[in-house]
Formats: C-alpha cells, structure tokens, sequence
C-alpha cells in the first residue's frame, strides 16, 4: 500500500511541526528550562503573553483530549492499547508530531481491515 497525498501531508507537517517547535524548545532548555518539569513549562509559556496564554491553554487542552482519544480509539478500532499509549507518550515530543502519524496509522489500519473484509 504506497502513501496517499494526504498520508504525505499529515507526516511533512509531523516533521516540520517536531523539527520548529524543537528548535525553540532546546533553546529554552539552555536558558535554563527543565522539559522534565512539564508545569513549569506551560507555566512559564502562559505567563509570556496574552497570545502566548490563548496559545498554551489551546494547546495544552488539545493535548489533553488527544491523550484520552487516542488510547481508546485505537483499543476501540482494533489496534490495542498499547498502541495508543505508544502515540500518546509520542505526544509528550509534541501534539503536532504525534497526532497526523496517528492518523496515517489509523487510516492505514481501517483501511486494510476494509479490505480483508
């Protein structure tokens, strides 16, 4: 089964998402920002700015549901738990990132199901 356009899309923008939002994280990591202190990050993300506060709480919001979507919907279609726990530890580099390869490997998934059926 080769890639799709959209397939293709959904991994360009997890890379681009993972390598931009990389570079800002590691230069905050060397000014003196710990990744291993998840609430200081958002905290300190949120108090940056009224953009950066819609930003964070957007994101963080979206991260949150996406963690909880994503370990049931793929126990429910089939692809087990663990997978879904293996996408969202995934998030934890970006929800960006894990989210459009949880796709192609949902899409992927339903799609050979349908045609073993």
């Amino acid at each position: 089964m080769g890639i799709s356009l959209r397939h293709a899309i959904f991994l360009i923008a997890a890379i681009v998402s993972l390598v931009w939002a990389w570079m800002h994280g590691i230069a905050w990591v060397a000014g003196g920002g710990n990744l291993l202190n998840l609430p200081s990050f958002f905290i300190e993300a949120y108090h940056s700015g009224s953009a950066a506060a819609f930003l964070t709480i957007d994101i963080l919001f979206a991260w949150g549901v996406l963690i909880v979507w994503v370990i049931g919907d793929a126990r429910r279609i089939g692809l087990g738990t663990r997978t879904g726990v293996v996408f969202a530890l995934l998030s934890l580099l970006g929800t960006c990132f894990a989210f459009p390869l949880y796709l192609i490997r949902r899409e992927r998934w339903l799609d050979r199901k349908d045609v073993a059926q």
